[in-house]
């Protein structure tokens, strides 16, 4: 019998992360025989895998947005750009953002999209049109589940922000309704398509690094002007999760390249996570010095842990670790370490042009990192060779969006399988809650749950995929 405690399906992250609820659940879950039934529950009569399922072919892709908000309206014009694709509805509760939104398509040339808002379920009045392929959710982390499920049953696939749920019942149960429906939801990843991270993928496929042993991905990125901004994240809610949760609340930038590069799902697993906190000090000194004694923050208390570290161990033994600061004064960084029995890459390590540096044996000796730039380029994917010119022209962070954009359309039109599909986005997402469960029993290891029922243990393809081209428009 297993000393790790798998956590119950119906864990919540939210309120209760906080308070003795949490703590107290946690320490009743005990290690029992029916643990490994508890993390994989039956399917339905009827139920079957999404693995290796393709999209079926579509000769335009017609997409819904929902939420458009800096995130969800910086992204809606490199929906249009891309070839065969174009943006048929826009919502968010506020109806001046939809509004705008859809001026801005029309100021690029494009057909003006049916705009929805005014209410919160104003995005359940646009899954009602029929002229929706693919629903794009970047609404605040609190209501993607709902969003991204209410997609799936509407009967389109679904694109959906980090992270796509924040509970473990949530991530089950987009796990069975993408089953139950036969249609795709996917973590809109865009760090998983950055430049260097596809090149260190391939050079793991390539065994420049030998045997891979551990990984180090983060998210650090000094949020806290943004999250003290009465402008920027509506309302406050990124600020308030600060409030009322203790755990890695957005890993996945940092996870999902080191876990892909390893082969997660598809020849290997995520067996256990333990997580530590560092004391939440940075909100509230940066209150202290910066934010007038009016500010409605002044009545918030900060709970969660600037540094949120959570150490991951695989099936085969290997080592991730995967951070979390957004309190803390820094520059920005994805960490993305990957580390084998002969050699080793660290991005976010230097002022060269791709940021990182290499240390391979045989080619490397007298203990000197190497420029990763002629790495880079033997091993660019065939995604940035093809559509690199136009990424850095359609989307941001360093065009990363636009080539996430492009695949997935690419993907849908051509009828192929999805490079990231719903067991890899409850994977990487389920980190949130277990990290919450493991701090709440200060730190000890507990179950990650194998959402593939199985699956993972087949290799298959990812990422990494084969070169094809975009089908031709009209």
């Amino acid at each position: 019998m297993s000393e790790t405690p798998a956590v119950s399906r119906r864990l919540l992250l939210g309120g209760a992360v906080a308070t003795g609820a949490l703590a107290a659940g946690m320490a009743a879950a005990a290690p029992t025989a029916s643990a490994a039934t508890d993390q994989a529950p039956r399917r339905r009569p009827g139920q079957k895998s999404m693995t290796g399922v393709p999209f079926g072919v579509h000769r335009t892709v017609r997409v819904g947005v929902i939420g458009l908000g800096n995130r969800g309206g910086g992204m809606v014009t490199g929906w249009a750009a891309v070839p065969g694709c174009t943006v048929t509805a826009v919502c968010d509760i506020r109806a001046d953002r939809a509004r705008r939104a859809a001026d801005r398509l029309v100021s690029k040339g494009e057909p003006r999209p049916a705009e929805y808002g005014g209410s919160a379920d104003s995005y359940a009045r646009m899954l009602r049109r029929d002229d929706i392929d693919l629903v794009y959710v970047a609404t605040p982390w609190e209501f993607h589940y709902e969003h991204g499920r209410a997609a799936l049953l509407s009967g389109r696939h679904a694109v959906v922000e980090l992270p796509i749920a924040t509970e473990l019942r949530q991530l089950w149960d987009l796990v069975d309704t993408s089953e139950r429906t036969r249609r795709h939801l996917l973590l809109a990843e865009n760090c998983s398509y950055g430049r260097n991270e596809l090149a260190m993928l391939r050079m793991a496929h390539a065994g420049l690094f030998g045997d891979i042993t551990n990984g180090h991905g983060g998210y650090l990125h000094d949020l806290r002007e943004l999250l003290f901004s009465d402008t920027y994240y509506t309302d406050s809610w990124r600020r308030l999760w600060h409030t009322r949760s203790t755990a890695s609340l957005y890993p996945m930038h940092g996870l999902a390249p080191i876990a892909a590069a390893m082969d997660i799902n598809r020849g290997d697993r995520m067996t256990t996570l333990r997580a530590t906190a560092t004391a939440p000090k940075g909100l509230a000194d940066y209150r202290e010095r910066f934010v007038p004694r009016d500010h409605p923050s002044w009545k918030e208390t900060y709970i969660n842990g600037d540094l949120v570290t959570c150490l991951i161990e695989t099936e085969k033994g290997r080592i991730i670790r995967a951070e979390h600061d957004v309190s803390s004064p820094r520059p920005y960084s994805r960490i993305n370490t990957l580390a084998g029995s002969r050699g080793i890459v660290e991005d976010y390590a230097g002022p060269t042009p791709t940021g990182a540096r290499v240390y391979l044996e045989p080619d490397h000796g007298g203990h000197t990192w190497r420029d990763f730039a002629d790495y880079r380029k033997e091993f660019d994917h065939w995604l940035w060779r093809k559509v690199g010119d136009d990424a850095a022209n359609n989307g941001g962070h360093g065009g990363m969006d636009y080539v996430l954009q492009w695949r997935t359309v690419q993907l849908m039109r051509a009828g192929l399988v999805p490079d990231i599909d719903v067991y890899d986005s409850a994977a990487w997402c389920a980190a949130v809650p277990l990290s919450a469960a493991s701090l709440a029993r200060n730190g000890l290891p507990v179950e990650i749950p194998d959402f593939t029922r199985g699956a993972w243990a087949g290799e298959r393809p990812g990422l990494d995929s084969s070169p094809t081209d975009m089908p031709p428009v009209g």
